[in-house]
């Protein structure tokens, strides 16, 4: 990466890190508020229920009303859900445009071989055609080598594969941020939604209990109807948490496999150069 265009590469990764920012930022609240929405006008419809009735008990096997009585954690719940789905849709989008067009690996092999041949322009060539951050890395590497192949400065071997290897290492600084970005909030979604809904089951509960205690004799059926409602905020914990945790280590594996195909091609770039020019 020449350093004329290194300010820019800069530059536009910094945009793209706050326009990151600014969709967590408002993401968030307005799912909250789509969260609040679908619970009140959808699942709180007086055709879910009884008579009509959302203060009622729900209709027989009508989830939705059934979800609507989960309480007041319920729409925290749908909103932490409605999150991880938005992130997982932002992601996929980001990663596969940084894969590239083609198979990485293949990609890897076609740059080891154009350098086994001594064909660096060929190798760099191939970058442009597979773009993606991978091939942003490895092309910076290359256009390295070739400055250090033909460049005046009294610099021993070592200290021109050292060059190369540092400037593989500052292009990787610069793309690697952006795909990582966000799975912070799957992260932290995949160990705290278990949490707030075993928060809402034990409010449930204790509603359940309450309501009973001041009914006087035991009502088995009131009862049962207040654990089950109590238990929804259970499963849309697990849920939600289960997604996060799935797209998660889907993405960490991706992203994974794009740094170890990084650290391969930079290995050889910088192994060629050693062993061509002594």
């Amino acid at each position: 990466m020449s350093k004329s265009t290194k300010p820019a590469a800069k530059a536009a990764k910094a945009e793209s890190g706050q326009f990151s920012r600014i969709f967590a930022y408002l993401l968030i609240p307005i799912l909250l508020v789509v969260a609040i929405l679908i619970f009140n006008y959808v699942l709180g419809s007086p055709s879910n229920f009884e008579n009509g009735d959302p203060k009622g008990h729900p209709l027989p096997n009508n989830y939705f009303g059934m979800m609507y009585k989960g309480g007041t954690m319920v729409p925290i719940l749908m909103a932490n859900f409605l999150l991880v789905i938005a992130v997982f849709i932002e992601r996929i989008f980001t990663i596969t445009a940084a894969s590239g067009k083609g198979s990485i690996p293949n990609f890897v092999k076609k740059v080891q071989s154009f350098l086994s041949g001594d064909n660096v322009a060929s190798a760099i060539a191939e970058c442009d055609k597979q773009r993606g951050s991978v091939a942003n890395v490895v092309k910076a590497g290359l256009e390295k080598y070739q400055e250090m192949a033909v460049t005046t400065e009294a610099l021993d071997r070592e200290q021109k594969v050292l060059a190369i290897t540092k400037e593989i290492e500052e292009a990787t600084s610069l793309e690697m941020p952006m795909l990582e970005r966000n799975l912070v909030i799957l992260a932290t979604i995949s160990s705290i939604a278990t949490l707030l809904g075993l928060l809402g089951t034990v409010i449930g509960m204790i509603k359940a209990f309450s309501a009973l205690a001041t009914a006087g004799a035991p009502d088995a059926v009131a009862l049962s109807s207040g654990i089950s409602e109590a238990l929804i905020n259970t499963a849309l914990g697990i849920g939600t948490s289960a997604f996060a945790i799935i797209f998660y280590n889907f993405f960490t594996t991706r992203i994974d496999g794009m740094t170890y195909a990084i650290d391969e091609a930079g290995f050889s770039i910088a192994q060629n150069f050693a062993s061509k020019h002594k």
